[in-house]
């Protein structure tokens, strides 16, 4: 596979940006996708971009942002809770495949969001290891709530910037490349409806790549 040079964390921010604009107005390009490409990433993968979002059938990372193969390392768990094995498969993107960039990736009418807020209401906790999930969950309600943010969309910021959060927190790996400069970890909130992607939080992003749209 030929070798290109690493895009920067801005770089690779408006790549999905710009996937995610083709994909809302209904023009994508579908790149790398063809069996060219299938051919070239055989030998290695070199993705610019490790997305971390919600297992949601709804959200495939590489349909809503209009990339292919090789493009985006996906990592996904109901409600992108995190555990060991996400923050190892992180890591990896980032220190062993070198992406620039980390993106949690939630979305509006989120099952575990709104298991976790049912259950913080004194409602039935769900069965089996769901109920793992929504206990992971219901900090960042409970939080969005304390600080008086009680609308669906609030609570589901809350949450992305939860995740942000404790991804820097929890590894090292992340943060020490956050502040050298290597590495940017983003929270998008994903609309259902009309396929747009909206920042929420982000750490490494120069101001001009937080802004842009």
């Amino acid at each position: 596979m030929t070798e290109l040079p690493t895009p920067t964390p801005d770089d690779a921010f408006a790549m999905l940006l710009a996937g995610n604009q083709r994909f809302v107005t209904g023009l994508p390009e579908h790149p790398n996708q063809d069996a060219a490409r299938r051919t070239e990433t055989a030998p290695a993968q070199s993705p610019f971009a490790v997305l971390f979002g919600c297992s949601d059938s709804r959200l495939a990372a590489e349909i809503i942002f209009d990339r292919g193969l090789g493009d985006l390392f996906v990592v996904r768990t109901a409600g992108h809770v995190v555990g060991s094995e996400v923050l190892g498969s992180i890591e990896y993107g980032v220190s062993v495949l070198d992406c620039p960039l980390v993106v949690v990736l939630g979305h509006d009418s989120c099952g575990a969001i709104a298991a976790a807020c049912a259950a913080a209401d004194g409602g039935r906790a769900p069965a089996g290891f769901v109920r793992d999930v929504v206990e992971r969950v219901t900090p960042s309600v409970l939080a969005a709530r304390a600080a008086g943010r009680d609308q669906a969309e609030e609570i589901l910021h809350e949450h992305i910037r939860h995740t942000v959060d404790l991804l820097l927190d929890r590894s090292r790996v992340l943060a020490e490349r956050v502040a050298a400069g290597r590495l940017a970890v983003a929270g998008l909130s994903y609309r259902l409806a009309d396929g747009s992607a909206q920042l929420v939080a982000s750490h490494g992003l120069s101001r001009a790549a937080a802004s842009a749209r």
